[in-house]
C-alpha cells in the first residue's frame, strides 16, 4: 500500500541518508514540532498521554467536518528522538483525510530505517504514537 505523499517524502528523506545522518534528521524534525494551538493551552485535559513513550508525550487529534485530520503533540526538548517522531507525525498526518490516516501502515516508524540508530524501546514508543493517533481518529469518526 502506498503511503500518503508527505509521509512517503519523509520516509525517502530518511532512507537517502546513512545511519548517523538519519539520527541528525530526526533531531532536525524535533526542532520543527509545530506549537500547540492557543486553544489547547488552557485545556491540557484534552491531550492524551502516550504512556509507551519514556518521555511525557501528549497528543490530540482533530477531525474536521471535511474529515481532514490535524494532529497536535507536545514533547519535552530533552527528549529529541520522541519529539522528532511526534513532529514527523504531526506534519505527516496533518491535512490527510480520515481514510488516509487509518491506512498508514502501523509499521511506518520501522520504515524510516532508524532501528540501528535508536533503541527498540523508543521505536515502540514511536509506534504507539501512531497507534494512539489512529485510535483517536477512529473514536472521533465513530459517532
Amino acid at each position: 500500500m502506498a503511503l500518503p505523499t508527505q509521509l512517503e517524502q519523509i520516509k525517502d528523506e530518511f532512507l537517502e541518508l546513512g545511519q548517523r545522518d538519519r539520527l541528525q534528521l530526526l533531531l532536525e524534525f524535533s526542532n520543527e514540532l509545530p506549537p500547540l494551538p492557543e486553544r489547547y493551552h488552557d485545556h491540557p485535559d484534552l491531550l492524551e498521554r502516550v504512556e509507551e513513550c519514556q518521555a511525557p508525550v501528549f497528543i490530540f487529534v482533530e477531525v474536521g467536518d471535511d474529515r481532514v485530520v490535524h494532529m497536535y503533540a507536545t514533547a519535552p526538548a530533552e527528549a529529541p528522538t520522541t519529539r522528532g517522531f511526534a513532529s514527523i507525525l504531526a506534519q505527516g498526518l496533518g491535512g490527510l483525510t480520515v481514510d488516509e490516516v487509518l491506512d498508514v501502515p502501523d509499521d511506518f516508524p520501522q520504515m524510516l530505517g532508524l532501528a540501528q540508530a535508536i533503541s527498540p524501546l523508543r521505536l515502540r514508543g514511536m509506534t504507539a504514537l501512531l497507534g494512539r493517533a489512529k485510535r483517536q481518529v477512529r473514536q472521533k469518526t465513530a459517532a
